[in-house]
């Protein structure tokens, strides 16, 4: 049986709202399947709208490997913009998927992908609106869809616990179908909840919050987190792919109707990152780096080309330029892509004498802007987070830059960074100041159009990173912080852009939260709070509101004593941390170690230049084993 279609009342409602193919489906190699020949249906849910969700190359992966497999069949949903849930709740309609309009709580599995903090409300809004009890406890009581979560902020699961019965920790590709098949094979057995959880705990990186209970001292600090089921692991080691090489890539992406964010066909070069900056998450936890081949990279490139009709191609990596065959990769990629008229893009280039000659080759006279990642103002505050670039490595790539014609420069700065000064915030004007004199001394008045943008994001501490105990910025000092950077900008040619001061704290909070930050969730969920990251729907004043409402329950005399404890304080490297429950295999003595060198301003090389002692071979194979 194909179940398709949208109803008058649907068709209607679609006539009224803002970019309708949100809603839709249908769109080019959009997988459709007879429901009576699948064992399980998942709903694989981006809490976002349609165009960030689908721009998102996680989920088009795991809708290829899920779908592949006959038993089971993958359909996508995500959250409805604010126009479209107004309709719904007044109409009283559930939300769906896209391939066969099935509401949410008629699914056997729904998942959520979690990439950002404060998307976080979203989950529970997209719950409700399927007809689903946010809480897992309120499940329990009747027939709902088992609700699991996986991604980077499943690295630190506890904020969720109380919403999410099943966390997928670390790489998906693997642990999610065999998630799936292990749920269609207890459903045929008639296996009770118990004994289905059980069972799937035993595959890697999975995380099962029930099966611990917390406990809290007078200090608010966690006391103790103890396992209630005699099977479930002291710690839960994230799952890996270990061969990229052969892992599936799709070939065969849903092409929208309508603009997304990436409107592109992209490959994925390689996984990890070896160069060790210290307030990265990302490049603690993906490690260690492992690569596709150029011949595979080629053959998914022209196979995704040809099923999509995209006329733009990307790399997909931390740092593209850091691939071990980068040179040959690149130059074979160009190649093809003037062949068949394609766009070629190369993000996160390491801004070398090469990296230089291919964007050259690749933009020709339409260059674009050129964006560097100081993340620091001076050299020393650099050393403390490991960037390892130096002032000459800055001013060199932005000499070249003007010599071969571009005209606009972007310079991204992280402002809070541990043991921040004034004169660390001096350094960035110093830097956009000299590239706008490299500008004059190389064009004269002939480079009058020439321009540097700063953009500060503001620090955020995350699990998992030798940063994870330090303290964050408080609002008054990041806005005091912008305002100072904004007087030294006033450089003729030089824009300057900053974060949002209110959300960063909040995406603290939950970055490193433990299980009480549940709560205050759920309330600023229920006092409206939607779309969190989106400038124009975050509501600082209903957050406040929700951390006074939760204070006294949470055992805080205050909202602002809740702030205080998750963000504007150094934990103590012996505290139990929430997140401590999983295992990212880079070793806890390793931030320490790093922690260390951090504070004394010394640095750590780069992996590709011998071990630094991150754990992680312990488990696989890392990038000196491999090359070395």
């Amino acid at each position: 049986m194909l179940k398709t279609g949208i109803d008058k009342e649907l068709e209607s409602m679609l006539k009224r709202v803002e970019k309708p193919a949100r809603y839709t489906g249908g769109e080019v190699n959009m997988v459709r399947k007879d429901l009576d020949d699948v064992s399980l249906r998942i709903g694989f849910a981006f809490p976002d709208t349609y165009e960030i969700g689908m721009s998102y190359m996680g989920m088009q992966i795991l809708y290829n490997i899920l779908n592949g497999n006959d038993r089971i069949y993958c359909e996508r949903v995500f959250a409805p913009a604010a126009d479209m849930e107004k309709m719904m709740r007044e109409r009283g309609r559930k939300l769906y998927t896209l391939e066969t309009f099935t509401v949410l709580d008629e699914l056997d599995i729904l998942g959520f992908t979690l990439q950002y903090e404060m998307s976080f409300t979203n989950i529970l809004n997209m719950l409700d609106l399927g007809g689903i009890p946010v809480r897992k406890q309120e499940r329990m009581k009747g027939k709902y869809p088992l609700i699991i979560a996986g991604g980077p902020c499943a690295f630190n699961p506890e904020p969720l616990a109380d919403f999410i019965d099943v966390f997928l920790v670390g790489d998906g590709e693997e642990t999610l179908e065999k998630l799936c098949l292990a749920f269609a094979d207890a459903k045929a057995a008639n296996r009770d909840r118990e004994a289905f959880l059980e069972k799937i705990g035993e595959i890697e990186g999975v995380y099962i919050p029930e099966f611990y209970e917390v406990a809290y001292g007078a200090d608010h600090n966690i006391s103790h987190m103890s396992a209630l089921n005699e099977k479930a692991p002291k710690t839960v080691p994230r799952a890996i792919v270990k061969d990229i090489e052969g892992a599936e890539f799709p070939v065969n992406n849903i092409v929208p109707f309508i603009d997304t964010v990436h409107d592109r066909s992209v490959v994925e070069t390689f996984r990890g990152c070896t160069r060790g900056c210290r307030f990265c998450q990302a490049g603690m936890i993906y490690r260690p780096v492992r690569e596709r081949t150029p011949k595979t990279i080629e053959r998914l490139a022209m196979e995704q080309l040809g099923n999509t009709g995209h006329e733009e191609l990307s790399l997909l990596s931390l740092s593209t330029s850091d691939y071990s065959q980068f040179e040959p990769m690149a130059t074979g990629l160009m190649r093809l892509c003037r062949k068949q008229n394609v766009a070629l893009s190369l993000p996160s280039l390491r801004l070398d004498s090469f990296s230089f000659r291919v964007l050259d080759e690749i933009q020709g006279y339409r260059k674009s802007g050129l964006t560097f990642a100081p993340e620091a103002g001076t050299q020393r505050l650099r050393d403390v987070i490991n960037k390892n670039i130096t002032e000459e490595d800055i001013f060199s790539a932005a000499r070249q830059a003007v010599e071969l014609g571009w005209e606009h420069i972007k310079l991204y700065f992280m402002i809070g960074l541990p043991t921040e000064t004034l004169e660390d915030l001096d350094g960035i004007a110093d830097i956009a100041k000299k590239i706008v004199d490299i500008n004059y001394d190389v064009r004269g008045r002939k480079g009058g159009r020439f321009r540097v943008t700063v953009s500060v994001s503001n620090f955020v501490p995350k699990p998992h990173t030798p940063f994870q105990w330090e303290a964050q910025n408080r609002p008054e000092e990041f806005i005091e912080k912008h305002n100072y950077l904004a007087s030294k900008l006033r450089i003729k040619g030089v824009s300057f852009n900053y974060h949002e001061t209110a959300t960063s704290n909040l995406e603290a909070v939950f970055a490193r939260g433990d299980r009480r930050c549940g709560r205050l969730l759920e309330e600023a969920w229920r006092l409206g709070c939607r779309f969190d990251g989106w400038t124009e729907h975050f509501k600082p004043e209903v957050w406040k509101q929700a951390f006074e409402n939760c204070a006294a329950e949470l055992g805080f005399g205050s909202g602002e004593d809740i702030e205080e404890f998750f963000n504007y304080r150094h934990r103590k490297e012996g505290e139990i941390l929430p997140w401590d429950i999983i295992d990212p295999f880079v070793d806890r003595k390793y931030f320490i170690a790093e922690r260390e060198k951090a504070m004394k301003g010394e640095t750590t090389h780069d992996c590709r230049q011998g071990c630094t002692g991150c754990g992680v071979s312990r488990y696989t194979d890392c990038f000196v084993n491999c090359r070395g």
